[in-house]
């Protein structure tokens, strides 16, 4: 990243509480950006702002980004040079059972900050976090950015349509607007233990069984939490000088593994024995997804610093010390 264009700059972060959106909070502060965040939750328990004094140099408000007059005042009044759109519902279970709420967060909450951003000059770049899931499910792998949008559930058909909205944004307003698609993002931080990662971490330091959902056979790509945000970073550095708006980017590391291997490379590291039980009744989900990211390697220079081993072994690190 270039600290330099960071310096003052003047960001919104919508989600900015959340676990990707903490992190990303954290170090444009350290950059020298002033950062006014958006939260439907506010000083919720997230190490990550609580470090270091972190959260005090934060402009925080507390709101939905589904509510549009609250987003277009934001926008108004703060003048904002770069966003980034994080705030979604995350979480795959609580969007089959509530679908019309994850619509209002994911879609509505995606077309709010883009009309709230039409025709302000002021805006150089928008970054706007879809997900691996917005392209359902393919025989072709690894997806590429081509790669049809074809969500067949609640929280991946709203990402499908939260990148078909930004598009139209870029093609009839000239926003400049770019889409992330990630593959499983992992890292300290993260409380969603309905998540494989945070639960698998929480099971090891209490010695208690792990529960899959799944047959475990299920693959997907991992990558940490700051790989992701340096992704992030570049892309909005680069969204003007490149002429890149317009464009989806994938971020992955390319190394597609089953649940059960990374979890028995999960026990290996921590030095326990593999304890989990598998259910097999997972819905709803797609067996094979992971990301080719050549695009991002190219075009932004981007890649993964953290190794899953080196990932997994900061990740330990930070979840022994602040679970309880």
């Amino acid at each position: 990243m270039d600290k330099n264009f960071w310096k003052n700059k003047q960001v919104f972060i919508t989600g900015h509480e959340g676990f990707l959106g903490s992190w990303l909070t954290k170090i444009l502060i350290e950059a020298g950006a002033r950062v006014i965040g958006l939260d439907i939750v506010k000083n919720r328990k997230q190490i990550v702002l609580n470090q270091k004094g972190l959260r005090k140099r934060i402009k925080g408000i507390k709101g939905n980004v589904a509510n549009m007059k609250l987003v277009k005042n934001i926008i108004d009044q703060e003048k904002p040079e770069i966003i980034f759109h994080l705030a979604a519902e995350a979480i795959v279970g609580r969007s089959n059972k509530n679908p019309i709420t994850t619509f209002k967060s994911n879609i509505e909450g995606t077309w709010n900050i883009l009309e709230a951003s039409r025709g302000k000059s002021f805006i150089n770049s928008i970054v706007i976090a879809s997900s691996d899931k917005a392209y359902g499910s393919h025989d072709k792998l690894p997806y590429s950015e081509e790669s049809e949008l074809k969500g067949d559930h609640p929280y991946d058909v709203s990402k499908s349509c939260a990148d078909l909205i930004a598009y139209t944004y870029f093609h009839t307003y000239n926003l400049p607007v770019c889409v992330t698609r990630c593959g499983n993002i992992y890292g300290p931080g993260d409380y969603n233990f309905s998540r494989i990662i945070p639960d698998a971490m929480r099971c090891v330091n209490n010695d208690k069984t792990l529960i899959i959902r799944s047959d475990g056979k299920f693959v997907r790509d991992y990558v940490y939490v700051e790989d992701i945000v340096e992704g992030y970073i570049l892309l909005a550095e680069k969204i003007k000088s490149l002429n890149l708006a317009g464009s989806a980017f994938n971020f992955s590391d390319e190394n597609p593994i089953t649940v059960l291997e990374i979890l028995n490379k999960l026990f290996e590291i921590a030095s326990k024995k593999a304890n989990y039980k598998i259910l097999n009744k997972a819905k709803y989900e797609i067996k094979k997804q992971y990301l080719d990211s050549k695009k991002a390697r190219k075009v932004l220079g981007w890649k993964p610093r953290y190794s899953l081993q080196q990932g997994i072994k900061k990740t330990l690190l930070w979840y022994k010390s602040n679970l309880v």
